[in-house]
């Protein structure tokens, strides 16, 4: 019955949006200045996922596209600054971009992941856009790409390829991570659970930093991690790359390889990626059985006409990653660097299907997303059987119907609902099996008058969770299971104004809520991958938010910077602690012998995070970029007057970068860069230790060469060219985070990396 009133529902939206006008959208791409056109120049409409670029006389066309309506278009040229401009395109007359000479390029950029797309400047939410150029690095997973990238994203590790966000000190369930238009839904509650997304699948990626619960729900506290796919090619064209890089501190192999086309309005693509590494190197030696493995397929067919478009995105993603399981003082390296992954290990799986709509109608238009997906954890101890095993299922549901504009407002309305199930299918039990049920509403509505924009919104969300009792062979109770019920109202207000060219301002206030999740809820037993005994609570009560943050942007030709503030107070704050040097003892199943381990037990506290971000540029000269980031984040946990655990230390990021220009080589550059971690001194004692300061050093240089028509970039990239031992505040290996019997227990972040590698895009242009 549900599928037959799907069906029903897209049979009307195809029939009524089959009435829709189409029309070419035709224009040209000058130079404001000399007024002379610009081959090559990228022209994307962000909402319709669609991009082409202009031919040798600088002219451009979209076919078959929407006759009615007002789209956000970007124009982008390199040594140019990006446009972003809002055109109507009820009007037929070709339109004329007309881009700047700047040594600056991004100041400007268009926003997708809010309510409405939007220039930066005139989107209150502070975000950041990290480009495809910036994923290709030294990192190891798309977690520690945007960490290096953007000011108040950091990461919790474990080993190398595990790492979870953090913005703003707030991670777990409270940040949000979205692709294809579906919240990633993989067991987010895990220490060393990470992302299961192919970093080189997205065209870019967009870091909301501060609450979005008015748009995405629970769980948006911290902020979003918008994944992005490329855009469809321009209609009869054919888009692909090929990009392969080799890193020599784990020797980690990364080939990824792209196809997509679009053939009278029927648009596919389709995916590889293979990641393979041995243990990581540290100063120390190969960090024993850290290697991993990561194979990923991703895919995309549909349709894009003047009602709108349809997409259909598959995905298939499997990881296997090493652990080592030892005891304080056994040895932690080895001189080996096998890629065989031996026991223990985690062998993850993740399925995803999701169906992606923009329909049109005039002057409004309605887009609706549908997900779908399969989340196989195994953590395997000795066999291939494994000890844990999570399979969790989740439908999702997300629309949001744009009004016509009405007296310059902008409203939205938006709907959303996910329903989650998951049971558990290995030997040992450390959460029951659940089923989750999310569902909210929100009204929005965003007014641009002269140089200001003003924004509101209002959320309604209902959570049910009920976990499931169990008992175990011999009749004793393992969970008690749980049956509980959540509701909130949130509420958010956003405000930019644009001073000139140059100077902006933007600010939000606002509430949001995050519902306790089901590990929280229900946890009782031994976590293998995090070595501890995880207790949870079945009476916690959902965290309330109320947070406010203001940021001052600036871009000149010779200066270019922002510098933001926030804070965010936090009701009945969730995390595990252990108090009392807790332990529980357990039998060892395989072995017969007993193991104490540490307790942490599930409660709740009021926080307080405040903080700062910022990043200032500085260009002396054409060729010269001096580039540095900074963040700081202070919490303190209200309750008890004492630091909240898991913080990350402030840090300061200083590149400079020389583009000198070279004849028959374009984008050439040179960088050296020195990365400062602060001593990290405020710790939650009870369970915490402190994390010294270091100094790291970096460098890089880069290339786009022609072979014939074809561009080919080569880059080197390197990290900790100094070798430092150190460890970082948030590494879950370092001393007193694994375990607290041996305060000297630890293992060293990587040491010295460098990383080869070569980007071909390649594709027609007609």
């Amino acid at each position: 019955m549900k599928l037959r009133i799907v069906s029903c529902l897209f049979f009307l939206f195809f029939q009524v949006s089959a009435f829709a006008n189409a029309i070419d959208f035709k224009g040209k791409v000058i130079d404001a200045k000399t007024h002379e056109t610009l081959p090559g120049a990228v022209i994307s409409i962000p909402d319709l996922h669609v991009s082409v670029a202009t031919n040798n006389k600088g002219e451009f066309t979209f076919r078959a596209i929407p006759a009615r309506g007002r789209y956000v278009v970007q124009v982008q040229y390199l040594s140019y600054k990006t446009l972003t401009q809002t055109v109507d395109f009820s009007s037929t007359t070709p339109i004329i971009f007309e881009l700047q000479s700047s040594i600056i390029e991004t100041h400007e950029v268009v926003i997708t992941g809010t309510p409405i797309t939007a220039g930066s400047r005139y989107n209150s939410t502070s975000a950041s856009v990290v480009t495809k150029d910036q994923l290709m690095g030294s990192s190891t997973n798309l977690i520690d790409a945007l960490a290096r990238a953007v000011p108040g994203v950091s990461q919790i590790t474990t080993s190398q390829a595990i790492s979870k966000p953090v913005i703003r000190g707030l991670s777990y369930n409270r940040v949000v991570t979205l692709n294809d238009g579906v919240k990633q839904q993989g067991q987010q509650w895990g220490d060393e659970h990470g992302i299961e997304m192919d970093q080189f699948q997205a065209e870019r990626v967009e870091v909301l930093r501060g609450a979005a619960s008015l748009q995405y729900g629970s769980d948006a506290l911290g902020g979003v991690i918008n994944v992005i796919d490329p855009p469809t090619p321009a209609e009869g064209n054919i888009k692909g790359e090929v990009l392969s890089n080799y890193s020599t501190n784990s020797g980690l192999i990364n080939t990824s390889v792209m196809l997509s086309g679009n053939e009278n309005g029927f648009v596919w693509r389709g995916r590889g990626t293979y990641q393979n590494a041995h243990e990581f190197n540290t100063p120390a030696g190969y960090y024993i059985n850290s290697g991993f493995n990561q194979t990923n397929f991703s895919g995309l067919l549909g349709v894009n006409k003047s009602w709108g478009y349809s997409h259909l995105n598959f995905s298939y993603f499997k990881n296997n990653i090493g652990f080592y399981d030892s005891e304080p003082g056994d040895p932690l390296y080895t001189n080996n660097k096998s890629r065989t992954i031996d026991f223990p290990r985690q062998d993850i799986r993740h399925y995803k299907l999701a169906l992606n709509n923009n329909f049109i109608f005039g002057s409004s238009s309605l887009k609706l997303d549908l997900g779908y997906q399969k989340n196989q954890r195994r953590e395997l101890a000795e066999t291939t059987i494994p000890n844990l095993f999570f399979d969790l299922n989740t439908y999702s549901l997300d629309a949001k119907y744009y009004l016509p504009e009405s007296n310059g407002w902008r409203p939205v309305i938006g709907i959303s609902s996910s329903l989650g199930h998951s049971v558990n299918l290995g030997e040992e039990l450390l959460i029951p099996a659940y089923d989750e049920l999310s569902t909210g509403a929100f009204v929005y509505a965003k007014k641009t008058w002269d140089q200001n924009t003003f924004s509101a919104g209002a959320r309604f969300d209902y959570i049910k969770n009920k976990g499931k009792a169990q008992n175990n062979d011999n009749g004793d109770v393992v969970f008690t299971g749980f049956d509980n019920k959540f509701a909130n109202v949130s509420a958010a207000l956003g405000f930019t104004h644009v001073f000139n060219d140059d100077l902006s301002f933007k600010a939000n206030a606002g509430s949001a809520f995050r519902a306790p999740n089901p590990a929280e809820l229900g946890s009782n037993g031994v976590h293998e991958g995090t070595a501890r005994y995880e207790i949870g609570n079945a009476n916690l009560s959902p965290e309330r938010s109320y947070q406010a943050d203001a940021t001052l942007e600036y871009g000149s030709g010779v200066v270019t910077g922002s510098f933001g503030l926030y804070e965010n107070y936090i009701h009945d704050f969730i995390y595990a602690s252990n108090t009392n040097k807790e332990q529980i003892t357990v039998v060892d199943e395989a072995t017969g012998l007993p193991r104490a381990y540490d307790a942490y037990r599930y409660g709740q506290v009021n926080a307080n995070l405040y903080g700062f971000e910022g990043n200032l540029t500085l260009h002396p000269v054409a060729f010269i970029h001096f580039e540095n980031t900074f963040s700081y984040t202070h919490a303190t946990n209200e309750s008890f007057d004492r630091p909240l655990p898991l913080i990350p230390a402030g840090v300061l990021h200083n590149t400079l970068r020389f583009e000198p220009k070279i004849k028959g080589i374009s984008d050439f550059y040179i960088s050296a860069g020195i990365d400062n971690y602060f001593k990290q001194s405020r710790i939650d004692a009870t369970f915490e230790t402190p994390a010294d300061g270091y100094t790291l050093i970096n460098a890089g240089i880069g290339a786009t060469f022609k072979i014939g028509s074809q561009p080919l970039k080569i880059y080197a990239s390197a990290s900790n060219l100094g070798n430092k031992r150190y460890y970082d505040a948030l590494s879950r290996l370092r001393p007193g985070r694994y375990s607290q019997e041996d305060p000297t227990y630890g293992v060293y972040n990587p040491g010295r990396n460098i990383t080869f590698g070569f980007y071909l895009p390649f594709g027609t242009n007609k």
